[in-house]
């Protein structure tokens, strides 16, 4: 099939910075979690049918819920035969059953070598000893994203296959995989690659990695992920059984997605996708949103594009953090709430400060990314220390007005993980 690439949007952005208080709470640490990064690299859920009910995970096997819309928290490590290893990626499908995605340490298999899911009907029951699609040989297994076909159910996964994990061998590639399950998590399709253009071993700019799928209107699925081609798009048009001949090159990564932030030990600026499926003038919409150096590797910034026509066309870069500095964001993530179209995104941001103190910032479009409103959601700002790990993203998710971006902090060296209470309604 052949795509044609081209610029067709003029965006007017409207900048409005705001700076509002919201209540902030602190997840405990779970009594068993021996981890020294515990609580970095964060995955939030909120239950379709009632939203007073949260999930989230951190690495590397931190599992925390909520029955009262995150004014209050449990936590407790999960377990599996499987290993449970990090990357921690939450879902809840339609029905309201709970799904955690993790990477594997499995004693009768090989280090990383399948992507794990643990489902539970209940968020504060015990979750099941987990599925996974079929391991490929002694190959590495990583960095899952899933999305819910909101009509069927199914769920869609993708995620980067290593031929050998930092390996700079150039026999050695990494290609991105799909597989899907029409049965709430039993069982899984067998995986697929969809990738044309492959990237090296050594998880980083040449690394194809980050792979984000979505659902379209008409069950379209979509993926993006970025490599050495810069930020690129595939998708199917019938259920994930047949895919583009090639991925198509959509948008160049400038400085790629392996990025230098002072006081950070590493961050990345991956796409993130999704498609608006509400009923608005928006409808099928899709969005990818990342960070990078576009303005200098001294001000990385957190940029959107959209396409209106399932991904023939896709608009210039549009800036999505409002201030006029010459400051860092970073490690973005994005949202959209199905039941208004609204965009919704989670970065740490500089802005403030001349050094490297760190807030974190949620912007908000209501009108397809033509404008933007900024708002800080945490409490004070805080000092990160290159020598720990921080992890790789943060996370936010939005359903029926209720937004809970979740995130990291470090104070003196020491992670804690904070949810910010945010309603729709306390925005306007």
């Amino acid at each position: 099939m052949k795509q044609t690439l081209t610029f067709l949007f003029f965006i007017t952005v409207l900048s409005v910075t705001a700076q509002t208080d919201f209540e902030v709470v602190q997840l405990p640490l779970p009594k068993n979690a021996t981890y020294s990064y515990s609580q970095c690299e964060p995955s939030i859920a909120i239950h379709p049918k009632n939203q007073k009910v949260i999930a989230a995970g951190s690495i590397l096997s931190d599992y925390y819920y909520s029955l009262d819309g995150g004014k209050s928290w449990k936590a407790k490590t999960l377990k599996s035969k499987y290993g449970v290893y990090g990357d921690p990626v939450l879902l809840f499908d339609t029905t309201g059953m709970l799904h955690y995605f993790h990477l594997s340490n499995y004693k009768k298999g090989t280090w990383l070598d399948r992507i794990v899911c643990q489902s539970t009907k209940c968020v504060d029951g015990k979750f099941n000893e987990g599925t996974h699609p079929q391991p490929n040989q002694k190959k590495v297994q990583d960095k899952h994203w899933t999305c819910i076909n909101p009509k069927t159910n199914t769920i869609y996964m993708t995620w980067t296959e290593f031929d050998a994990y930092n390996s700079d061998k150039k026999e050695d590639s990494s290609r991105i995989v799909f597989s899907k399950s029409i049965n709430q998590g039993k069982t899984w399709s067998k995986p697929v690659t969809i990738s044309t253009f492959l990237g090296d071993c050594l998880d980083s700019d040449e690394t194809v990695e980050g792979a984000t799928p979505a659902v379209g209107p008409n069950g379209e699925v979509y993926v993006v992920w970025s490599g050495p081609k810069g930020i690129v798009f595939q998708k199917s048009l019938d259920d994930g059984e047949t895919w583009l001949e090639k991925e198509q090159m959509i948008m160049e990564h400038v400085g790629g997605w392996d990025i230098e932030i002072p006081g950070i030990s590493r961050s990345n600026g991956m796409p993130v996708l999704v498609c608006d499926l509400s009923e608005n003038e928006n409808t099928g919409t899709l969005y990818v949103n990342w960070v990078d150096t576009k303005n200098g590797e001294e001000n990385t910034d957190v940029w959107l594009m959209k396409s209106e026509d399932g991904g023939e066309t896709w608009s210039e870069r549009i800036k999505v953090n409002q201030d006029s500095t010459n400051h860092h964001q970073f490690l973005t993530w994005m949202s959209i709430d199905q039941s208004s179209g609204y965009l919704y995104f989670i970065y740490y941001d500089r802005r403030n400060h001349n050094d490297n103190k760190t807030d974190v910032y949620m912007s908000v479009s209501r009108d397809g990314g033509q404008t933007f409103s900024d708002v800080r959601i945490s409490e004070s700002p805080f000092l990160p220390s290159k020598s720990v790990f921080f992890g790789d993203y943060l996370n936010i998710a939005s359903v029926n007005g209720v937004i809970r971006p979740i995130h990291p902090r470090m104070d003196k060296g020491k992670i804690t993980l904070w949810v910010t209470l945010i309603n729709e309604v306390d925005l306007k």
